[in-house]
């Protein structure tokens, strides 16, 4: 009898591990998806503001952006009940939401105004990799000289390819959207080292709760003269920049990692850039040439690569928006 009962529990341990792989997989997948979806939501963000920015203007698209957002995350963190964050963290919260929250927003609304949305989505597509570059020098880190060289290959890529598009020279436009990229580098890495201690959904809703008795009073302030005489489509892209790029995609792009696993979703925001050319030229009519989609290409790779000599233990970036 004893000889029998040793394949049946085999066979049930079998069983039960092939569950567990398969639990596991569907996790993973799920995972994808959303960071999938979260990164679709990202892609949007300078395709809208681009289409917001002539009506409304970079000002008022920063401070009310945000402030919509933070008035949403103070009734979300109301109705889940969370607790006030630790005073020993409100300096690096109001670090991210001076990156995160301005920094970010105020670069890329303003270079919207005299470059294309297409433009802009290959030099924000450098993003993943100069945010791990920021994590490792505000960490104290030692990545190896290929991260370095990918690094800087990808800065020459971008150079280049603005050089190229602006006739011989950097447009204004350019060094705007080179702030954009700073911006969200430091705000990212900082909202990695705070994530280890809240979800990552609290910490950009901190971040712009925070920020709220400022950006609410500026953007009472910078109100459109004539509110009636701004196109539809203009507030449409507000009300999605506001609580699509600025919130909600955090929720799918941080469940996502925390789901997925972060080595594996990450892959995902590679094709961020490509979302966002392809929405630019549905959305805003822009032309895509060859060239274009050429440095795009370059750009994902030389991140892609960068990545994989990336120092093992890093904290791990978040996602460009």
């Amino acid at each position: 009898m004893s000889g029998c009962a040793a394949p049946r529990i085999s066979a049930n341990s079998t069983q039960a591990l092939r569950r567990r792989t398969q639990a596991l997989r569907n996790k993973e997948t799920l995972g994808l998806l959303l960071g999938l979806v979260g990164v679709m939501i990202f892609a949007a963000t300078l395709p809208m503001t681009r289409l917001a920015v002539g009506d409304l203007g970079a000002w008022f698209l920063t401070a009310g952006r945000a402030a919509v957002a933070g008035i949403a995350a103070m009734l979300v963190l109301k109705l889940l009940r969370r607790p006030l964050p630790a005073r020993a963290i409100i300096g690096k919260l109001a670090l991210a939401a001076l990156c995160l929250v301005g920094g970010f927003p105020g670069f890329s609304g303003l270079a919207m105004q005299s470059v294309p949305a297409a433009h802009g989505a290959v030099v924000i597509g450098v993003l993943p990799l100069a945010t791990a570059a920021a994590s490792a020098l505000l960490h104290g880190e030692r990545p190896s000289a290929a991260f370095w060289i990918c690094g800087v290959a990808g800065a020459a890529l971008i150079v280049l390819f603005a050089l190229r598009q602006g006739a011989g020279g950097l447009s204004g436009g350019d060094l705007l959207l080179f702030g954009a990229v700073l911006s969200a580098a430091v705000g990212y890495t900082i909202s990695a080292d705070l994530s280890r201690m809240m979800p990552g959904w609290e910490v950009i809703s901190w971040a712009v709760v925070l920020a709220l008795p400022v950006t609410l009073p500026a953007a009472l302030w910078l109100w459109p003269a004539h509110p009636e005489a701004v196109r539809a489509t203009s507030w449409g892209a507000f009300a999605y920049i506001s609580l699509m790029s600025m919130y909600a995609g955090f929720f799918f792009w941080n469940a996502g990692l925390a789901m997925g696993g972060v080595a594996r979703v990450s892959q995902v925001q590679l094709l961020q850039t490509f979302f966002s050319i392809g929405i630019a030229a549905a959305l805003n009519g822009e032309p895509v040439g060859l060239e274009t989609l050429f440095f795009a290409l370059a750009v994902a790779a030389t991140v892609f690569i960068g990545r994989l000599f990336r120092v093992s233990g890093a904290p791990a970036p978040g996602a460009a928006r």
